[in-house]
């Protein structure tokens, strides 16, 4: 099992930025695919998910700026980022698991499998 996290890269605040994870060695749409991100001396944080079910989450900072989307054609899942911010930038993480229920999908000790990170920094 692999998980490719790719499209990070440095931008200025208000841009947009678009985050790929290609996923193989799994059957991809039985899989909940989450985003989490980690800041310099920070802990990592839940970012925004897809479960199989359809469903999608956000971390309250993301709402409305960040949209998840997925397609399962290509096993692949995007976090498409709005509206930057300097408190943004972080090493972003996809992760993915197969057998997460709805009061797990925000923390990372669920998931079994993750991607090598991407970085996105937010200059001011």
């Amino acid at each position: 099992v692999q998980l490719q996290a790719s499209g990070g890269g440095l931008v200025q605040v208000g841009d947009s930025l678009r985050l790929s994870c290609l996923a193989s060695g799994i059957t991809f749409n039985r899989y909940t695919v989450g985003w989490f991100r980690q800041a310099p001396g920070k802990e990592r944080e839940f970012v925004a998910a897809f479960r199989s079910t359809g469903t999608r989450h956000y971390e309250d900072s993301v709402k409305g700026r960040f949209t998840i989307s997925r397609d399962n054609a290509k096993k692949t899942a995007y976090l498409h980022m709005d509206s930057l911010r300097p408190e943004d930038t972080a090493v972003y993480y996809c992760a993915a698991d197969s057998s997460l229920i709805l009061s797990s999908i925000r923390d990372d000790i669920h998931y079994d499998y993750w991607g090598q990170g991407t970085l996105v920094t937010v200059s001011s």
